[in-house]
């Protein structure tokens, strides 16, 4: 993630109101997209004029006191992350994702200048999230469409001699109340919802070009990569930093996920264990996977006909 700007909001009897907004000088082609549709017709000219007040001692002045209303009147500083899409090689999209996220700690001037420190860095991976923790994954889950109750809601079926169709709710309320609750199953969309799963545990944290990065292990000493032989279907090959986590992860290949630290403090076992993982299996998972490496199915196989 990468921080581009900071948001001050007010605290009013109707809940949050954003009193302002800083960005910072130079904004990078993937997030200015975010702010266009056809970016490729249009003049590209989003903070070009916005950019240059940091160049004019009267601009300077107007940032700082943009910024000096923010300690003063607000309640709540969040910084305006984005996501750097250019690293997903596999990605056909450019338009990078831009989120709000929350500065907690200290009084509200501390937080407006930590935040105005982090403008245009990088956030890595571990500076949030360490091995063994426990983060929740924020996300919206595959798309199934239009589906019957039968599938959406795993209401039994009715008797194979049933009068016009047995995948169907057979009585869907009484006469009185007259309308249908809420309660009872109808058909309908399924998927593509969002969904926050709590209480995964980071198994392995990989950083780019350390030892972390490989499939090694304290007891599997082979040399390979992270990514699967083949790749991972529907994605390809994992080039940048990565988080292993145990389970499943919500939505299809490709889709953004929101990782956050779990709002609970972890006390049960399960999540103060620490984790030494012995295998890390990188055979295909596009097939019956007999191979780790490529250099062992060579040596099996030996040399093929040109």
């Amino acid at each position: 993630m990468v921080v581009v700007g900071v948001v001050g909001y007010v605290k009013t009897p109707r809940g949050l109101r954003c009193l302002n907004t800083v960005w910072a000088q130079h904004l990078s082609e993937e997030v200015r997209r975010r702010f266009y549709k056809n970016w490729c017709k249009s003049k590209k000219k989003a903070f070009t004029k916005y950019s240059k007040k940091y160049e004019s001692d009267e601009g300077k002045k107007d940032i700082q006191a943009q910024l000096d209303k923010m300690k003063k009147y607000c309640s709540v500083i969040r910084v305006l992350a984005h996501t750097q899409i250019r690293k997903m090689k596999g990605l056909k999209q450019k338009k990078a994702h831009l989120m709000e996220i929350q500065v907690n700690g200290g009084d509200v001037a501390k937080k407006v200048d930590y935040a105005y420190s982090f403008f245009e860095k990088q956030i890595p991976i571990d500076a949030v999230f360490q091995k063994d923790e426990m983060i929740d994954i924020i996300g919206v889950t595959k798309g199934k469409g239009y589906e019957g109750v039968v599938t959406r809601w795993g209401v039994t079926r009715l008797p194979r001699k049933t009068h016009r169709g047995l995948r169907k709710v057979a009585c869907i309320g009484a006469w009185h109340p007259a309308r249908v609750s809420f309660t009872v199953a109808r058909a309908g969309q399924n998927g593509y919802h969002h969904r926050t799963e709590m209480n995964k545990k980071i198994y392995k944290l990989g950083k780019v070009g350390q030892e972390s990065h490989s499939a090694i292990t304290e007891f599997d000493r082979t040399e390979k990569d992270i990514t699967p032989m083949g790749g991972f279907p529907h994605y390809g090959a994992v080039k940048d930093d990565y988080l292993m986590i145990k389970g499943c992860c919500v939505g299809p290949k490709k889709r953004v996920v929101t990782l956050r630290q779990s709002l609970l403090t972890q006390t049960s076992r399960v999540a103060m264990e620490e984790i030494k993982l012995k295998f890390i299996d990188t055979s295909s998972k596009f097939g019956h996977g007999r191979f780790q490496t490529t250099q062992e199915k060579a040596k099996f196989y030996g040399r093929l006909k040109a």
